[in-house]
């Protein structure tokens, strides 16, 4: 079969309402503004009818959730989905307590993400109630090499996926410390398998430090991260809290793969304090 030819069975399987569908939510996830429909439209390829017909059955099947007159974000039935896809059960739910009892512990901004190809996903986000918290949102996409809640996911995966997924292919640089290149990635994903952790200073944003701990299954496999950030000044406010903050992170990290039906072995994963 020529490649014309294939190309032609596969289309004819296809749905574009799906498709289209599949578009807005990436534009919605992505940030995309629709205060002005017609512009939204125009952006979408699709027609302004149709734009608010997509967005009236998404919203009422919870996929997606009006913020404000014009301003949609991710909503919990869709990141309810993938929680469940990426765990066999309700990933979110059972994460959530944990991590608002992380934020709280920790005075930063926690979160919930699992990996969707070179990206990370955030499923639940928990801000404290003091400044400077983080702004970002349920269903924010984000290069895994520049974040902490990517790769705590890429450290853990096998090496030669890993690899797969990043030889030869650009790197978005997010600050001048972003890993910008494969052999620069590797290099600090070795770092952090060593620690346990995955550390940042400045690497996604400038004066922001966080630390992330990988979320293990019931089969010893890692799905999921945990982590917090905030401004690097408030992990440097005494002497040993960077310490007590990793501390609480790998906790946080270990309490939910137990919850997840993970059982602790020798493999040296999540070196929690309690």
């Amino acid at each position: 079969m020529s490649g014309s030819e294939s190309n032609s069975d596969e289309s004819s399987y296809t749905s574009p309402p799906v498709q289209r569908a599949a578009k807005l939510l990436r534009y919605i996830g992505e940030g995309g503004s629709l205060v002005n429909i017609r512009a939204a439209a125009a952006t979408l390829g699709i027609s302004r009818t149709t734009l608010l017909r997509l967005l009236h059955t998404l919203e009422i099947e919870r996929f997606i959730e009006r913020v404000r007159e014009g301003e949609y974000r991710i909503g919990i039935g869709l990141v309810s989905l993938v929680g469940e896809s990426a765990s066999g059960q309700d990933l979110v739910r059972i994460a959530l307590p944990v991590v608002t009892k992380l934020a709280e512990k920790t005075g930063l901004s926690a979160h919930l993400g699992v990996l969707d190809g070179r990206e990370a996903v955030y499923l639940a986000r928990r801000v404290p109630n003091v400044p400077l918290a983080s702004n970002i949102s349920v269903g924010s996409r984000v290069g895994a090499h520049a974040t902490t809640l990517g790769r705590a996911i890429l450290v853990w995966m096998d090496p030669e996926e890993v690899r797969k997924l990043y030889e030869d292919r650009p790197l978005g640089q997010y600050t001048d410390r972003t890993p910008s290149s494969w052999a620069a990635l590797e290099e600090t994903l070795r770092k952090e398998r060593k620690l346990g952790y995955s550390e940042s200073d400045g690497l996604y944003s400038d004066g922001v430090s966080s630390f992330a701990a990988p979320i293990f299954d019931k089969t010893d496999r890692v799905i999921a991260s945990v982590n917090v950030t905030g401004p690097t000044v408030f992990f440097e406010m005494t002497d040993g809290r960077r310490a007590k903050i990793v501390s609480a992170v790998l906790d946080a990290a270990k309490e939910i793969s137990l919850r997840l039906g993970w059982r602790e072995n020798a493999s040296g994963k999540l070196h929690a304090t309690s």
